[in-house]
């Protein structure tokens, strides 16, 4: 039975996406569902943490007791495609792979990006045309992450051990943006992330030259929103990245300090609850692949 309702989910879906892949590369609407999710640290977001003294972590929003981290996005003209073109320049690592022909170890978007929704009483949901809509946008987002699941399972995923990587590299990422170590962050990002994050640690240390971060484990909670499939090529739909969204919910640790030493901002004994929502991508096809961080979106 649950064999053959995976099937009847997976023919949807095709179904779905063979009719999205026929709009690739004609579509010239205004774009909105693929969006950069840039990591943006402004020196006003700085100064009301070091005035208001609510422990907040520069990366994070301190104006509540559960902080989220904080981004700047920006409309990208992909469209409401289901695929990216690949008409640039190959990186050096791209163009030595000889016989693929992908241009691109990264879209550089974040596609479709996680966006919470109030619940609604079961009257409108069922007896109500916003309802029904509702309901049908849900069971279509459902499908997808089922589909992209399905797809990241047949190359040995294993949900228990990518929570596990995933939290390393979110402790990881977020104790080099505190120390200020541009190299490591290299083989944990995007390269569009990449450049975010550096702008982000060069703000913070023009305000904060050292602060102090930790992470209290284990973890409170991971959990998966969202998952995607981004194709490249429409005549071949194994060739493509999958981004996960995941919702961490953690216990923190925070100070900031002065060029002198002195403690301007946050209080290194005290833990403070921080919900983050990152998006993690990874190619499908290329050799080698491993996760990496895309994105982080704000609530």
């Amino acid at each position: 039975m649950a064999l053959g309702r995976y099937h009847a989910l997976r023919n949807i879906y095709q179904t779905l996406e063979i009719r999205e892949f026929s709009t690739l590369l004609t579509s010239s609407r205004s774009y909105s569902k693929a969006i950069t999710n840039v990591p943006h640290l402004t020196l006003r977001n700085i100064s009301s943490c070091v005035r208001k003294d609510h422990g907040c972590i520069p990366w994070t929003s301190g104006d509540k007791p559960m902080l989220h981290s904080t981004t700047m996005q920006e409309p990208i003209s992909y469209g409401d495609m289901r695929s990216v073109t690949t008409q640039v320049k190959a990186p050096a690592q791209a163009r030595q792979m000889g016989a693929v022909k992908v241009s691109m170890v990264s879209p550089g978007i974040v596609y479709d990006p996680y966006t919470p929704r109030e619940k609604i009483p079961f009257w409108k949901r069922y007896f109500t045309r916003s309802g029904w809509k509702r309901t049908k946008e849900e069971l279509s987002s459902e499908l997808k992450s089922a589909y992209a699941i399905a797809k990241l399972r047949k190359s040995g995923y294993s949900k228990q051990k990518f929570y596990a990587e995933a939290v390393g590299i979110y402790k990881e990422i977020n104790t080099q943006i505190a120390n200020g170590g541009k190299t490591p962050l290299r083989k944990l990002v995007t390269e569009h992330m990449y450049s975010a994050l550096k702008n982000e640690i060069k703000q913070r240390e023009s305000v904060w030259p050292t602060v102090h971060w930790e992470l209290i484990e284990p973890i409170v909670k991971v959990r998966t929103l969202r998952a995607r499939l981004i194709g490249v090529d429409k005549n071949d739909l194994s060739k493509a990245f999958i981004q996960l969204t995941l919702e961490f919910l953690s216990k923190q640790k925070f100070e900031a300090y002065d060029g002198k030493g002195a403690v301007v901002s946050g209080d290194r004994n005290k833990e403070v609850l921080v919900r983050d929502i990152w998006v993690f991508e990874k190619s499908l096809f290329h050799p080698g692949a491993y996760w990496r961080l895309c994105g982080r979106i704000k609530l």
